[in-house]
């Protein structure tokens, strides 16, 4: 009798270790679930600027794919036969003085970009992540950043927190709504 007791028991427990592993079969752990499981590898083009400011699209191309490496179980790839393209054109930049002294001298500067971003699979179909479907043209990132000349900040330190930033901002639009 003792036996069957444990026999049933046992059963109980391997039944119940399968039902409980069964709901938890579907289930991703870590950086994988945030982001689509049908894609693997990221194409991103050399970002076109529309800005005076020479370099700014390559330095925002290289940190988006920084991003992209670091932050996501996607593989950035050199060829346009990847699973998706992922394609930004800076549209705008600004650079506006917030604060001067009595002599006119900046003590305090705004640098803003706008960054028009498209996410497409390899049939060209808009990747959405948002629960409104937009179009790419509606698709505008923006950011800015404060540097102050008395903190020993330029503008170079500026663009480059903002570049930053953008990158971070563009990577995280590629996650997948909860």
């Amino acid at each position: 009798m003792l036996r069957s007791r444990r026999r049933a028991f046992r059963c109980c427990l391997l039944l119940s270790g399968f039902y409980l592993l069964s709901g938890c079969a579907t289930y991703h752990f870590g950086n994988r679930s945030l982001f689509p499981s049908d894609i693997q590898t990221v194409y991103v083009p050399m970002v076109q600027s529309a800005s005076f400011r020479p370099g700014l699209g390559e330095v925002l191309t290289e940190a988006i794919c920084k991003e992209i490496e670091d932050t996501t179980p996607f593989k950035v790839v050199s060829s346009p036969n990847a699973d998706s393209v992922l394609t930004a054109k800076i549209i705008a930049d600004t650079k506006r003085v917030i604060v001067e002294n009595k002599f006119d001298e900046q003590r305090s500067t705004d640098v803003n970009y706008q960054v028009q971003v498209n996410w497409t699979n390899r049939r060209g179909d808009m990747i959405r992540n948002g629960p409104l479907p937009l179009p790419p043209q509606f698709v505008v990132l923006g950011q800015s950043a404060v540097y102050i000349p008395e903190y020993g900040q330029s503008y170079t330190t500026a663009e480059q927190q903002l570049v930053q930033r953008m990158a971070e901002q563009i990577v995280g639009m590629m996650e997948v709504p909860w």
